[in-house]
């Protein structure tokens, strides 16, 4: 049995690689020095990418976009509008397709809002990371609290649905510092939050010189508090670091976890699409963006790798148990082509062990298993 592509939802990934400065903890594929002048030459590559790799999507209807980076919002109004009138052109867009831009709370960013709203933005995401200036600092930003709380404020006046980023388990950060950034951003944003821990990455400058962090023992403490705040307050976790009100999920992230296709275009870009043999493939484009537009221009496809059935497994494990909820037994079977058979096993290993829920129609961790995520489905992985 092989995977039905026509089965399965596809979004659309929209790398924008620059930032006014790279932040030390940041792993993305983003880079300094952006020019204005840059912008019209890429959106028109973005396009002419997202033209040659179109007919692997098989004419399926798109169910979302999400314009990332980098710092999409140092694009101007004008360019989003011009870059979503040109997806719209090659791969239609409906009434109810959630478009998701990421922008940032500084004030050039702010005064962008209207404009991207004109242009078919849907929901915005805001990097906050956090309320207390001192604690901006120690993170790179090049935004203050002040500026944060001004962006939160316009996009509520202008957004039906946006979001905020918050970290915690920051340098010198105290317990009751992380909950009160949290308080903070339920008030201005009780509609979804992604609130997730600080972690230092290979390639940043964070690893070569890495903060002082908090004790592990603030750092569960952080956890807890903060995660019987958010259900206090009505917010209900569907993913690791997101949570939401009812109704208020991401829809395009939502696609990512439970092992839908989504094409992914830009400097740096990754895609997972479903071959019309079922095959599963991961696309990747070039990082730099001088090199992805010359690689444009040329008619280059991306580079692919085609998942062998036997990594599918543990593929689909670490998506679908990162929802809270888990997803439909017979999700697996769609998503990968492959039976339910191949994992019994390992499944009925982790439910003997506590850490699976013991259903027959359902893949979901324990609150034991979801603790210890990384072990579990690391269980799925091929010998």
């Amino acid at each position: 049995m092989a995977a039905d592509p026509l089965k399965i939802p596809i979004s659309l990934y929209v790398h924008l690689p620059w930032c006014e400065r790279k932040c030390p903890y940041c792993d993305f594929n983003s880079h300094e020095q952006f020019n204005h002048e840059d912008e019209a030459p890429y959106i028109e590559a973005l396009l002419e990418d997202l033209r040659i790799q179109r007919p692997t999507t098989l004419n399926r209807k798109l169910a979302s976009i999400f314009i990332g980076g980098g710092t999409p919002s140092l694009f101007s109004g004008d360019a989003i509008a011009r870059l979503l009138a040109g997806i719209d052109e090659i791969w239609s867009i409906s009434h109810n397709t959630e478009i998701t831009l990421e922008a940032n709370p500084g004030s050039s960013e702010v005064a962008k809002f209207r404009a991207y709203k004109l242009a078919g933005v849907t929901r915005l995401s805001i990097g906050v990371q956090s309320f207390d200036d001192t604690h901006l600092s120690h993170l790179g930003r090049i935004h203050r609290a002040a500026d944060a709380r001004s962006a939160a404020s316009a996009a509520a006046q202008i957004f039906a649905d946006w979001n905020i980023d918050l970290m915690h388990g920051l340098q010198g950060q105290t317990p009751e510092q992380a909950l009160a950034d949290l308080s903070e951003g339920i008030a201005l944003c009780g509609q979804h939050l992604s609130w997730y821990q600080l972690t230092i990455e290979p390639n940043t400058r964070f690893w070569s010189n890495p903060p002082l962090l908090p004790e592990e023992d603030d750092l569960s403490n952080i956890q807890e508090a903060g995660a019987s705040l958010l259900v206090a307050l009505g917010m209900e976790q569907y993913e690791v670091s997101a949570w939401a009100a009812k109704g208020r999920l991401s829809r395009h992230n939502v696609n990512y976890w439970q092992f839908g296709d989504y094409m992914g275009i830009g400097a740096g870009a990754h895609g997972k699409i479903t071959a019309r043999a079922g095959e599963v493939i991961r696309t990747q484009r070039s990082r730099l963006p001088k090199d992805y537009v010359a690689n444009i221009k040329s008619g280059a496809m991306p580079i692919t790798r085609e998942i062998p059935p036997e990594e599918l497994p543990a593929e689909f494990m670490m998506n679908a148990l990162r929802l809270r909820g888990g997803v439909a037994t017979q999700l697996f079977t769609e998503r990968t082509g492959l039976p339910m058979s191949v994992v019994a096993d390992v499944k009925a290993g982790l439910c003997d062990r506590q850490l699976l829920i013991d259903v027959p129609d359902r893949l979901q961790t324990t609150d034991l298993g979801y603790r210890f995520l990384n072990s579990v489905t690391a269980a799925f992985l091929a010998p």
